[in-house]
C-alpha cells in the first residue's frame, strides 16, 4: 500500500533521525538491531480443536448464536460479548490480514525494520480464560503444539512464547520442562493464576507454593512474560467509554501485579535467575511502581513480611522488564530511574494499538531525546540478552 487512509495519516509523522548515529529506518546503512518484544501469531481457528480431546471440544471458545439470532463470543471466563458488524478499509484492513505465515511475517518485519519478533497468543489469549487449570493447561498444551510446528523452523528470528496455566503447578513445571526441551525462547504465564476478579481465597505468585515452579523454569533458563489482558476478564466495563476504560483500566493496569508479586515476596530473592516482565502494558508506570514498592516496605515496616535483603525494586532492575510501543513519559523518566536495561520496545504487530507498517516514524517521534546506545538497547539489546537471540555481525 502506497498511501495510508486518513485515519491513519498520524502514524508518518515524524521529526526525522537525521542527526541519529544509527537509524531505525529499514533501509538505513547503519541500522539498529531492532527486535519487537511482542507480536502476535495469526492462528488457524482450529489450532485447539484439531489438537484437543473429545471431552473439550464443546467448551473451546468460539461463536454461538443467541436468542434474537445475533452472533456472540463465547469464552468460559467472559461475559458474551456481541460480536460487531463494522468494516475495516485501508492500513486496519492490512493489519488485520498480515502475518498468517511465517513467510509473510518475515516480510512485513523486513518493511518496518525489525530484525526479530517474539510472538505471542491472538486468538490464543483466550487460553487462560477459565477458572478450571485442568482444561487451561490442556489448551495452553495444544496452542504450544500449533506454535512450535508452524515456527519452530524460524525460530532464530520468529519466537513463540510457550503458554503455561500457572494454577495446575505440577502440570506448568512439566509443561515448562517440554517447551525447554522443543527449544522455546521463554513463557508467558496468565497476570493472576487463577481466572476471575481478585479473590483473597485464590493462589497467588507471592506465596512459596510456586517455588517449585521458580525452580524449574530458573533450571530451565527460560524468561517469563505477564501479557496483558490474561488471568481476569479485561471487558469489563460496559456502555460510555467502554473501549478506553477496558483498555487502560482492566486490560493494561492489572500487568502490574504479577510484577509486585514477585518483587516483594522474596521470590527473586530466593530464584535471583528468574527473568520476569510485563509485555504490551507500556513503562510510565514502572518508575512510580518501584517507588511505592519501596514507600511500602519502608514505611510499612511494621507489617511487612518478609523482610528482605534489597528493596523491591533493586528484584525489578536485577532481572525484571517490561515492554512499550509509544510511551514517552515512560522514556522520559528512564534514565533518571536507571531503567535503561529493563525496557523492551516493540510494534505489536499485527495490532491496531501497535506502530507496524510506519515504526521507524514512531521511534522518531518518541526517542529523540534517548542517547544512541540508549537507543540501542531499548530497541534490540535487551530484548537479544534476555531471549538469547544472536545479534548479526553486522550490528556489532
Amino acid at each position: 500500500m502506497n498511501q495510508p487512509d486518513p485515519n491513519n495519516l498520524w502514524r508518518q509523522q515524524t521529526p526525522g533521525s537525521e542527526d541519529w548515529p544509527r537509524s531505525p529506518r529499514p533501509d538505513a546503512a547503519r541500522k539498529y538491531f531492532i527486535v519487537s518484544a511482542d507480536c502476535h501469531v495469526q492462528e488457524p481457528n482450529d489450532f485447539l480443536s484439531a489438537r484437543m480431546d473429545a471431552k473439550f471440544q464443546e467448551r473451546l471458545p468460539g461463536i454461538v448464536l443467541g436468542g434474537d439470532g445475533s452472533k456472540l463470543q463465547k469464552t468460559e471466563g467472559f461475559r458474551p460479548i456481541r460480536v460487531g458488524s463494522f468494516t475495516l478499509e485501508g492500513e486496519d484492513l492490512e493489519r488485520s490480514e498480515s502475518g498468517k505465515t511465517p513467510d509473510e511475517r518475515l516480510a512485513a518485519l523486513a518493511r518496518d525494520g525489525v530484525d526479530c519478533e517474539i510472538l505471542f497468543p491472538n486468538k490464543g489469549l483466550t487460553v487462560w480464560a477459565t477458572p478450571d487449570v485442568a482444561f487451561s493447561q490442556a489448551m495452553c498444551r495444544a496452542y504450544n503444539d500449533w506454535a512450535w510446528e508452524t515456527f519452530a523452523a524460524y525460530n532464530e528470528r520468529l519466537s513463540p512464547m510457550a503458554c503455561i496455566a500457572s494454577g495446575d503447578i505440577d502440570g506448568a513445571v512439566a509443561e515448562v520442562q517440554r517447551a525447554a526441551k522443543l527449544g522455546f525462547r521463554g513463557l508467558c504465564l496468565p497476570c493472576k493464576p487463577v481466572w476471575g476478579a481478585p479473590d483473597h481465597e485464590h493462589i497467588n505468585y507471592n506465596l512459596p507454593l510456586f517455588d517449585p515452579l521458580w525452580a524449574a523454569i530458573v533450571d530451565c533458563d527460560l524468561p517469563i512474560t505477564f501479557h496483558v489482558s490474561t488471568g481476569r476478564d479485561p471487558r469489563t466495563a460496559r456502555g460510555n467509554g467502554g473501549a478506553v476504560i477496558n483498555y487502560a483500566v482492566h486490560s493494561l493496569a492489572p500487568t502490574m501485579e504479577p510484577l509486585v508479586n514477585l518483587c516483594s515476596s522474596g521470590a527473586i530473592e530466593r530464584f535471583p535467575g528468574l527473568r520476569f516482565g510485563s509485555i504490551e502494558a507500556g513503562i510510565g508506570w514502572v518508575p512510580w511502581m518501584l517507588t511505592v514498592m519501596d514507600e511500602a516496605y519502608h514505611k510499612h515496616h511494621m507489617w511487612v513480611r518478609p523482610k528482605l535483603k534489597n528493596l523491591p525494586s533493586d528484584y525489578f532492575r536485577s532481572t525484571g522488564f517490561a515492554s512499550f510501543g509509544e510511551d514517552a513519559p515512560g522514556l522520559a523518566l528512564m534514565r533518571d530511574y536507571d531503567l535503561s536495561e529493563n525496557f523492551l520496545w516493540a510494534n505489536d504487530f499485527p495490532h491496531h494499538e501497535g506502530s507496524w507498517p510506519h515504526s521507524a516514524a514512531a521511534i522518531e517521534r518518541t526517542m529523540g531525546r534517548l542517547s544512541d546506545e540508549e537507543r540501542g538497547k531499548v530497541l534490540g539489546e535487551n530484548a537479544a540478552r534476555i531471549f538469547k537471540f544472536e545479534i548479526p555481525d553486522r550490528y556489532r
